[in-house]
């Protein structure tokens, strides 16, 4: 359940505004007797500023209130509001996007349980892209790099859902499940996955290959 939220829309303003959200947080959970037991984190892929000051941010949290530290996958983060606001299809396939300039995304391929059916990956856009799985199944496209790809991938069963971003408040119920399992990261050694580390560890993929 959402008790509280901020949200700024203006750009990347993570070090100007995070400290004074997180403060007006537990302030806000402070006054109303809410305990903060676990902060939970993007762990990527996603811009190296924007983690780096995200995780810097936890850490600090989890330190000085000897609480776990839980991580969410950015890409399965983008599914929730489509699960949550949207009626698909029981064999519909998400494909959630994050922008990689030009025509490349940073992509990933779950079924409608969030169960990962093609692990994360920088894709180079054109008409064939993704068509194994359009041939068998409607596939919803959303997030930051999705809407670029509308004009190219054009087959009937492609979905383009507009506005769908990595919001932190679209955490709590992949959160709740990490700390229910117990899944807490090392605070001291936690590493987030940066979007350049990660299209060079692609890179050295397909070069192996």
């Amino acid at each position: 359940m959402r008790l509280f939220e901020r949200v700024d829309r203006e750009g990347p303003n993570h070090a100007v505004v995070l400290g004074v959200f997180v403060d007006e947080a537990l302030t806000f959970a402070s006054g109303s007797g809410v305990s903060v037991d676990a902060v939970a984190v993007s762990r990527g892929p996603g811009s190296y500023t924007g983690l780096r000051i995200g995780v810097s941010m936890a850490k600090g949290l989890c330190y000085s209130r000897s609480i776990p530290l839980l991580a969410v996958d950015t890409l399965e983060l983008l599914c929730v509001p489509v699960l949550l606001e949207r009626d698909v299809e029981d064999d519909a396939l998400l494909c959630p996007m994050i922008d990689a300039r030009r025509m490349e995304v940073y992509a990933a391929i779950y079924d409608k349980s969030l169960q990962c059916q093609r692990a994360a990956g920088a894709d180079i856009i054109d008409s064939e892209s993704y068509r194994e799985q359009l041939e068998k199944h409607p596939v919803y496209f959303f997030g930051p790099g999705a809407m670029k790809c509308k004009d190219v991938i054009q087959h009937p069963n492609a979905h383009f859902i507009p506005g769908i971003l990595p919001l932190a408040s679209n955490m709590l119920p992949l959160a709740e499940k990490v700390f229910r399992e117990k899944k807490f990261e090392d605070t001291a050694y936690f590493t987030p996955f940066y979007l350049k580390d990660f299209k060079a560890t692609v890179a050295r993929d397909r070069l192996r290959i």
